[in-house]
C-alpha cells in the first residue's frame, strides 16, 4: 500500500486553522497529528507556509460528453478541474442524447471510470415523460435528480405542471432544479426582439432573463417541496429577491430545503457586460450590483448554502457570436477556487468558510460517503494552496478545451500547486500524474 505524508501544513478543516501533519495510507487519511516527521512514508510533501483544504465538491458541472465534445469531455475538464483544486464533480444530464433513462445514464458513468481524473457523480434527467425511468434511480449510487424548470437542451424543460407534482411528490432522492419560468423569458424575449430586433444588446440579458423570472420558478419549487416534504436544492442563486425563499437561522443538516451560489454571480454584475460581452452570458444572467453583494451576505449568513461553479464550456467562436445566437455558460473549474482565494485576500470571505460551502456542505446536503472532509478514516481528497504566489492567466495556462476564460488577463495572488484525489497526487506545480483515474462517488443513503 502506498503512503504518503504532507508535514507542516495549516489545514483549514472544520471551521478551524490547524498547523498538523497528515498520513495517508492508499486512498484513505490514516491519521492527523502535530508530528509526524519520524513515520517513513513512500513520499513525502512539505507544506510549510501553504494551506490544505479538503478537495472542493463541485455540485454543478456540464462537461458536455457524450454528443458535444467538441466543446469539452469529461476527460480534459475534470484535467482543468482537479488543477483547480476540485476532487469531485456532479455532472448535468443535458448531454446529448438526454440523461434521460438508466441505460444512457450508465454510459456517462463508463466513459468516467474510463477518463475521469476527478472523482464523479451524474444527475439523472427528468422531462416531462419519463418519471417510470426516474424512478429507478440508485439512491446510493447517483447524485440527485435535475429538473430544468427553464429552457435547456433537447428533451429537458419540464414545463407540465403535473409531471412536476409527481416528481416532487414521488423523488426517493434529492431533486435539483434550473429555475427561470420559461413563459416569462419568451415574452421578455419578444419584447426585446421587437425593439431591437436580431441585435439586442448583451446588457438586456438580465432583463429579458430578469428577477421575476427566476422568483416565479424558484417560489414554485419552494412551494412544492414544502407541499410534499420533498429535499430541494436550488442552484445558481441569481437575484436578491429569491433569498426571501431560504432560511438563515437553521443548521444545514435541519434544512430540506437548500440553495447554491455559482462564482459568476459572486465576480460580476450587470457593469461587466461592457467589457466581457457575451462571455459572461449565464442562464440565469449575470444580475445587478445589489444581487452582488446580497448574494455574497447571503453565502456569509448561511442563507446560501453551497458554492459550485455551473462550469459550462463553448467555443469560443460559438460565444462571439450576437445575442440571440451566442450560447449561455463559460468554463470555471480551473479557476473557481483561486477566484475564492482573490475573495479573501479581499476580506469578503473567510477561508474556513470557503472550506464550508465548497467542500463540507456538499459532502453533508449530498450525503457523499467519507469525502469532503480532512478526517481520518475519509478519503484523501486534498488541495494545497499557496496564499502568495501571483499569476495570471492566459492562453497559454487555460486547460479547458475550449481554450478560454472569462478570467482571463486577470491576476490571481494564489495558486493552487498539489491536489489529492482519493490518496493519489493527480497535480503536482503544473505537471499531471495520470496513473489512476478519479473514483464514483457513493452516497450514505437508504436504498430505493
Amino acid at each position: 500500500m502506498h503512503t504518503t505524508k504532507i508535514i507542516d501544513a495549516r489545514v483549514v478543516n472544520e471551521e478551524q486553522i490547524q498547523e498538523v501533519d497528515i498520513l495517508i495510507e492508499g486512498s484513505f487519511i490514516s491519521r492527523i497529528d502535530t508530528d509526524l516527521s519520524s513515520v517513513a512514508t513512500d513520499d513525502t510533501y512539505d507544506a510549510q507556509g501553504k494551506y490544505l483544504l479538503p478537495g472542493l465538491i463541485d455540485d454543478q458541472v456540464h462537461f458536455r460528453e457524450p454528443g458535444l465534445t467538441y466543446k469539452a469531455n469529461i476527460y480534459s475538464e475534470s484535467k482543468a478541474a482537479v488543477a483547480g483544486g476540485i476532487t469531485s464533480f456532479m455532472e448535468m444530464p443535458n448531454t446529448v442524447p438526454n440523461a434521460l433513462t438508466q441505460d444512457l445514464l450508465q454510459d456517462k458513468y463508463n466513459i468516467a471510470a474510463r477518463s475521469s481524473l476527478a472523482n464523479y457523480s451524474f444527475y439523472m434527467g427528468v422531462s416531462n415523460d419519463n418519471l417510470e425511468e426516474v424512478l429507478k434511480t440508485n439512491t446510493q449510487q447517483v447524485c440527485g435528480l435535475k429538473v430544468f424548470m427553464g429552457s435547456s437542451t433537447g428533451n429537458m424543460l419540464v414545463d407540465n405542471e403535473q409531471t412536476l407534482r409527481n416528481v416532487f411528490a414521488k423523488s426517493p432522492m434529492l431533486v435539483a432544479t434550473h429555475c427561470e419560468d420559461e413563459a416569462t423569458v419568451r415574452a421578455n424575449m419578444e419584447q426585446f426582439r421587437e425593439k431591437y430586433g436580431a441585435e439586442v444588446p448583451i446588457r438586456c440579458h438580465p432583463e429579458i432573463r430578469s428577477e421575476e423570472a427566476c422568483y416565479k420558478s424558484s417560489s414554485l419549487a419552494v412551494a412544492l417541496a414544502k407541499e410534499f416534504g420533498t429535499r430541494l436544492h436550488v442552484l445558481h442563486i441569481s437575484t436578491a429577491k429569491e433569498l426571501s425563499l431560504f432560511s438563515n437561522g437553521l443548521p444545514l443538516e435541519d434544512k430540506y430545503i437548500t440553495a447554491e451560489a455559482c462564482l459568476h454571480h459572486l465576480w460580476f454584475n450587470d457593469h461587466d457586460y461592457e467589457t466581457k460581452g457575451t462571455l459572461i452570458k449565464w442562464n440565469p444572467a449575470v444580475k445587478t450590483a445589489q444581487d452582488q453583494e446580497a448574494i455574497l451576505a447571503a453565502v456569509l449568513n448561511d442563507t446560501i448554502d453551497v458554492l459550485a461553479t455551473d462550469h459550462a464550456p463553448h467555443t469560443l467562436e460559438e460565444k462571439q457570436n450576437t445575442y440571440f445566437k451566442a450560447p449561455s455558460g463559460g468554463p470555471l473549474v480551473q479557476h473557481n477556487l483561486v477566484a475564492l482565494l482573490e475573495m479573501y485576500h479581499q476580506s469578503k470571505i473567510t477561508l474556513e468558510t470557503i472550506v464550508k460551502k465548497a467542500c463540507h456542505h456538499p459532502a453533508q446536503l449530498f450525503e457523499v460517503d467519507r469525502r469532503g472532509f480532512i478526517r481520518e478514516g475519509y478519503y484523501a481528497d486534498l488541495v494545497l494552496v499557496d496564499l502568495g504566489r501571483p499569476w495570471k492567466v492566459q492562453t497559454d495556462n487555460i486547460l479547458y478545451l475550449c481554450g478560454w476564460s472569462p478570467f482571463e488577463g486577470t491576476t490571481f495572488h494564489s495558486q493552487v500547486t498539489h491536489t489529492f484525489v482519493s490518496g493519489h497526487c493527480v497535480y503536482a506545480d503544473g505537471h499531471f500524474d495520470e496513473s489512476q483515474q478519479g473514483l464514483r462517488l457513493q452516497f450514505k443513503r437508504a436504498a430505493n
